[in-house]
């Protein structure tokens, strides 16, 4: 496994809502917002990233997160800010 790009406790939180396919609305360092299901994480290039399916599957590197809500009522947690 490789070391977290971020801090391993955010980086557990972001697994978690994969595990649980939870609905999610991420907002980037450059203020852009994305909406989708937490599907995976995966490692290309030396670098992490979240697998959001929004109608496709995209990618966003977890070093761009600066917050992400979820939107899947009783889920385990509701935002945590990067």
């Amino acid at each position: 496994m490789s070391p977290c790009n971020i801090s391993c406790d955010l980086h557990d939180y972001i697994e978690i809502a994969c595990l649980y396919g939870y609905q999610v609305k991420l907002t980037l360092k450059n203020q852009q917002s994305i909406e989708g299901k937490a599907v995976d994480i995966i490692t290309a290039d030396k670098r992490e990233y979240l697998l959001i399916d929004n109608g496709e599957h995209q990618r966003i590197e977890l070093t761009e997160l600066a917050k992400m809500q979820v939107l899947t009522p009783n889920a385990q947690f509701t935002e945590m800010i990067f």
